[in-house]
């Protein structure tokens, strides 16, 4: 007993959806880009591509140099997203989905029987092939179980592509003692260092702190608690998190690398993000923008950031934008992007106070109306026009895009 999660995390999955929908591409190596150019950076390798060397961040013209064979794919991301719906149905027919964590990451529950170490290898098993049969071969998945959701995923980690790796209670701590630092989630580059800096430099010496010395390490007695506690194999509830921001930004095709292309592409960014404002039910109290220009270095970046009246709308949001665009030095865009800050939850704010704003809060919720019965781009903007092309869906890893927002 005490199998209580099983983790599944998708491998290469941006690559692995190209190759599956792609019978072309199957068994080669394959870069996924959020656009053809060689500027840009791979997003997702294939395992055939990894071999080589290229990796997520790599720049497609370094990658065309590790694997003169690469094939350069533009990211789909209307199709990963509807892969993972699918992906979410055929693991629903083995065991519920307690959460979805990103669009390759979701973690289930076990309970009961479920829990026995055999039958949890089963069900693993069950769900690997539910997705081979329902959505396709190309897209392998490595699962984790474990007695909690963090070592599930430490589990899931230890052996891909394809893998399935059961952490035990009895497995404790020996079998984490091989890992690096950096293969425990949470553990990155900034935190390594601070590690380091406590005289850390193995899981074993993680794993002898106690309590109140990596309290003293991440600065919270709450994370030195949680950490300490999971490391053993104890069961936490998970944190309520509350979101502080909400971004997006683009890079700008060489088309509208001008001052009225990226002021429209802009445009677009405010549309989408003020529209998964009111989606998430958030207000937002500051807005940044960034521009990012192509001289490249210190000199070709500028930033610039507004507190605001809490507002959801998309004109007034809009018009801030455009005033701190107004701002901004000579330069040829390249980068564009926009955050809303001091988000406050809907239910902690009354109803506008003046009609000029309760105007323009319902004008928003109309568009919001309109575009979800008649598709996300009825009702637009003027200077969001012809910018189809640009600023399309993108997929954080944490956040999968809801495809009734204009993110398309």
């Amino acid at each position: 007993m005490g199998i209580h999660y099983l983790f599944l995390d998708m491998n290469s999955y941006f690559a692995s959806v190209e190759q599956q929908l792609r019978p072309e591409l199957r068994g080669r190596p394959v870069a996924v880009a959020p656009m053809l150019a060689e500027t840009t950076c791979c997003i997702a390798a294939s395992y055939e591509a990894k071999r080589y060397g290229v990796k997520t961040g790599t720049l497609v013209q370094d990658a065309r140099l590790l694997c003169p064979r690469l094939e350069i794919v533009e990211a789909r991301p209307k199709e990963y997203i509807r892969i993972h719906h699918q992906i979410l149905r055929a693991v629903d027919t083995v065991l519920p989905i307690e959460a979805v964590l990103s669009i390759d990451e979701m973690v289930c529950k076990l309970m009961g029987r479920e829990q026995e170490p055999a039958e949890a290898l089963r069900l693993a098993a069950q769900v690997k092939q539910a997705i081979y049969r329902q959505v396709g071969q190309e897209l392998r998945c490595s699962v984790g179980l474990g007695p909690n959701r963090f070592l599930a995923k430490v589990a899931a980690e230890m052996h891909k592509p394809d893998g399935l790796t059961l952490l035990q209670l009895s497995d404790l701590p020996h079998r984490l003692y091989s890992l690096a630092l950096r293969d425990l989630p949470g553990i990155g580059p900034g935190m390594e260092q601070r590690l380091f800096k406590h005289g850390v430099t193995t899981v074993e010496q993680l794993y002898q702190l106690s309590v109140l010395q990596l309290s003293q390490v991440w600065g919270s007695r709450v994370h030195g608690f949680a950490w300490w506690h999971r490391l053993r194999g104890a069961d936490l509830p998970e944190t309520p998190t509350r979101r502080r921001s909400l971004s997006h930004s683009h890079v700008l095709p060489p088309v509208f690398r001008s001052e009225a292309g990226a002021r429209a592409v802009l445009t677009r960014l405010v549309h989408r993000a003020a529209a998964r404002l009111r989606h998430e039910g958030y207000w937002a109290g500051s807005v940044a923008l960034f521009v990012r220009f192509l001289d490249g270095g210190e000199k070709g970046k500028w930033d610039a950031h507004m507190r605001i009246q809490p507002s959801q709308d998309t004109l007034t949001l809009l018009r801030v934008i455009l005033r701190l665009w107004a701002q901004k030095p000579e330069g040829t865009p390249f980068k564009v992007g926009l955050a809303l800050g001091s988000l406050i939850p809907e239910q902690e704010l009354g109803w506008p106070l003046f009609e000029s704003d309760q105007k323009l809060v319902r004008l928003a919720q109309a568009m919001d109306k309109a575009n979800g019965k008649y598709g996300p781009q009825a009702l637009y903007f003027l200077g969001m026009h012809r910018t189809e092309q640009s600023a399309v869906t993108r997929i954080a890893f944490s956040r999968i895009p809801d495809l009734e927002l204009p993110d398309i």
